[in-house]
């Protein structure tokens, strides 16, 4: 099966391997570069920030897979936002997911050329980039029967990976690894807030890009054999993550003191550095490697369905629903090579400060993404009592890890990168597309 097929909403996914897929979508430098740069602004509150986050996370999940139970379709949370509002809702949304993770791909291909220099310091990074690009697309055109399955394995890991850092980090602590046994433990307001609320309220948008990837678990939905069990699967997926994710953070935090975590090491690494352990940089640095390319694959897909989906609608050229001998929606993805390779210039080119602008921006359109899901719910889905509370508490979730990044001037230049490419998207939809609908409409009310 091909990226995009199955419009029968129905497949032979079970629901445990939908949970391992979204697992492996999710686990990625998001989680393992930017919990570092979380520590480094919370300090141990990053703790409280990453279940903020999952509860956030979880709660915009419920209501996507509430929709996707009752009423199974391709296009995910963009078809039900024209289900919603009308064209222009699915148009925009659709658009907005696509600019932003070709954005976020060109900095994971980037992040994954400069671990790759790591044991080979003189091959430049394009050549690390195109040719992660090139393994992607290889992965993209094998269908999504592989891509399940390199999901699965790199998911498996993955949780390894952490699972192994549990197991050496708790040695450490009870002293079986020698060394210098000092638990670092925050046991004051102080020493778990070094940064008062002001440093756990800017972590808090580190925290939601670690579970960055519900997305892509919404779109596979629609393979499982019965889709009403898409909110099982998402519970488990985040029980899990976040299981791993406070206890190995909190972990780290033990081991030493936060502020020795910096933006350009894993927590992991920093974490174990103390010890004569030779073998856990070019681990973790492999690790590093296998959850950037996968989670890249699964952005891949997920940008390249969104694509087929907008041109079914006619919010995109037709050309792009054209598939080939191999079923492959080739036009869709002619038009995702092309982003990806601008985005690969542009992260290589561009100054490391203003890229990173770019894609922090990148990173926040997904949560304008996450907002209007949970915010266009009540119209397709009939939401209990509890569920109108899980569904605020998604909004105001979602509003303070956006609100955060203004307190920081690292962020801020972000925040408003991000309105501009809002701004534009939306300067299209109703100034340029939306008479061309008039129009269309006029002349073919049907």
């Amino acid at each position: 099966m091909s990226c995009a097929e199955n419009k029968t909403g129905k497949g032979n996914m079970k629901w445990w391997q939908l949970s391992l897929f979204g697992v492996g979508c999710t686990i990625g430098t998001g989680f393992f570069l930017g919990s570092s740069i979380a520590i480094k602004t919370g300090g141990p509150s990053v703790l409280l920030a990453f279940i903020l986050a999952a509860l956030g996370t979880y709660f915009v999940f419920d209501v996507l897979a509430k929709m996707t139970a009752q009423d199974p379709q391709e296009g995910a949370f963009r078809t039900y936002a024209k289900k919603a509002y009308g064209r222009w809702a699915g148009f925009s949304s659709g658009w907005t997911y696509w600019c932003s993770e070709m954005l976020i791909m060109g900095s994971q291909m980037t992040a994954l050329s400069i671990f790759s220099r790591f044991c080979f310091p003189h091959i430049p990074l394009w050549v690390f980039a195109t040719g992660y690009a090139i393994l992607g697309l290889a992965v993209l055109l094998i269908g999504v029967k592989w891509l399940n399955r390199l999901e699965n394995t790199f998911a498996i890991l993955k949780i390894a990976a952490i699972l192994m850092f549990i197991v050496i980090a708790a040695s450490s602590l009870f002293g079986f690894l020698g060394g210098n046994r000092r638990i670092v433990f925050p046991d004051t307001t102080n020493a778990f807030f070094p940064n008062g609320v002001k440093g756990l309220w800017s972590s808090l948008i580190y925290a939601f890009y670690g579970f960055g990837g519900i997305e892509v678990l919404a779109l596979m939905a629609t393979r499982l054999r019965d889709p009403k069990e898409a909110p099982k699967s998402g519970k488990v997926m985040l029980s899990v993550l976040t299981t791993i994710y406070v206890l190995s953070i909190g972990l780290a935090v033990m081991m030493v003191s936060w502020r020795q975590f910096n933006a350009k090491e894993s927590p992991f690494v920093v974490a174990l550095s103390r010890y004569d352990l030779p073998f856990i940089p070019h681990l973790f640095n492999a690790i590093l490697i296998i959850a950037g390319f996968s989670t890249m694959a699964a952005s891949l897909f997920a940008v390249t369905s969104i694509l087929v989906t907008l041109a079914e609608d006619g919010d995109a050229p037709k050309v792009f629903t054209k598939r080939g001998k191999l079923k492959v929606p080739l036009p869709a993805l002619g038009l995702t090579v092309g982003g990806l390779a601008l985005s690969i210039v542009m992260a290589l080119i561009m100054p490391s400060r203003i890229y990173e602008y770019i894609t922090t921006a990148a990173g926040l359109m997904l949560l304008y993404n996450w907002l209007f899901i949970v915010v266009f719910s009540p119209r397709l889905i009939e939401l209990s009592t509890f569920g109108q509370w899980k569904r605020i508490s998604a909004i105001a979730l979602i509003m303070l890890a956006v609100s955060g990044t203004l307190l920081t001037k690292e962020l801020r230049p972000g925040f408003f990168v991000s309105l501009s490419f809002v701004a534009i998207i939306a300067l299209v939809t109703f100034v340029i597309m939306r008479p061309i609908w008039i129009r269309r409409r006029a002349i073919n009310p049907q």
